[in-house]
């Protein structure tokens, strides 16, 4: 009897869904909208919904199904209770209880950058490594490490939150989780911007970038781009992100040791010549016996999720 897994990844807005063989392989993937009305109470039987019916369309059984794996946005501890996912406006909830109960299938939930580290680390830029740490540069900046192939979860679900580190003192800004000098606020998408505007507010020279903050296009797209052409003030710029995010992994290898770390999210687009800013970085900062950690790029993209939350599943 073949045997089947699904791997979920819950979002704001869509709900993705994968069924994999459990070699790795997604033989389909398909997406439903999430519904946060009335405080999120529909999520978990829509998936619930969605899966049974999947199952049922191909003729896949219970006994044959090893589990369904699910990444949330907010801390999950290793029993599956999430503490709180405030964009879902879900409190504290048992979600392997839950969602396992309305499916009669084994259910394991994680926090979503922890399952995405895990997927990369399955089938993605991290593959054949056991000890990686996963940097989403997107909007914020989102983190998962695995030590020995397992998350790191912590206590309360938020072990890995390398975007809320402490990484500069006497930043006026305020972080989105309310602290001040967190990496997110230097390395994120958002970050860059803030390091650019703020680089020529103080520079009198003449660069690309400042025709796009006038036209309010800049982005780190932009920043990266101008970096590639040559553009002085964009390669300043990019060293400082460099330094801040090679600064916090240095701290984070101290502690963890990895095999790799990869980049993904938005910000990785920028292709390889991100890693080299980093990595130069890093070398400066880190303790000798971590140095041997090298920077690879995220290859499953917005799939990251699936595959790490079915791999949850598989052990």
């Amino acid at each position: 009897m073949s045997k089947y897994c699904f791997g979920v990844d819950l979002g704001g807005t869509t709900v993705k869904i994968g069924l994999f063989s459990p070699e790795g392989e997604v033989i389909e993937k398909w997406e439903i909208p999430t519904r946060k009305e009335n405080d999120g109470t529909n999520i978990l039987p829509d998936i619930a919904k969605s899966v049974l019916a999947k199952m049922e369309e191909r003729g896949i059984t219970k006994e044959s199904v090893i589990g369904v794996g699910i990444g949330v946005p907010g801390p999950v501890d290793d029993a599956g209770v999430v503490y709180r996912a405030v964009n879902l406006g879900w409190g504290v909830m048992n979600i392997n209880e839950v969602l396992g109960g309305l499916l009669d299938i084994p259910v394991k939930a994680a926090n979503d950058a922890n399952v995405a580290a895990l997927g990369e680390m399955w089938c993605g830029g991290g593959k054949g490594c056991k000890d990686l740490v996963l940097a989403t540069l997107g909007t914020g900046v989102g983190g998962g490490i695995i030590v020995n192939e397992k998350i790191v979860t912590g206590s309360k679900g938020a072990g890995g939150e390398i975007g809320h580190m402490h990484i500069v003192d006497g930043e006026p800004d305020a972080c989105g989780c309310g602290n001040h000098g967190c990496l997110e606020q230097y390395a994120s998408a958002t970050g860059i911007v803030r390091l650019a505007k703020r680089k020529l507010a103080s520079s009198n020279e003449g660069s690309v970038l400042r025709s796009a903050l006038e036209k309010d296009n800049l982005s780190a797209k932009a920043v990266f781009d101008a970096v590639k052409a040559g553009d002085k003030i964009a390669c300043e710029i990019a060293e400082e992100f460099g330094m801040y995010l090679g600064k916090g992994f240095a701290a984070v290898a101290a502690v963890v040791n990895p095999e790799v770390f990869v980049l993904g999210g938005g910000v990785s687009k920028a292709g390889e010549i991100l890693c080299g800013y980093v990595a130069k970085h890093y070398e400066k900062y880190v303790f000798h016996g971590c140095k041997n950690a090298v920077f690879k790029l995220a290859t499953l993209g917005n799939d990251a999720g699936i595959y790490g939350a079915a791999k949850l599943v598989l052990g």
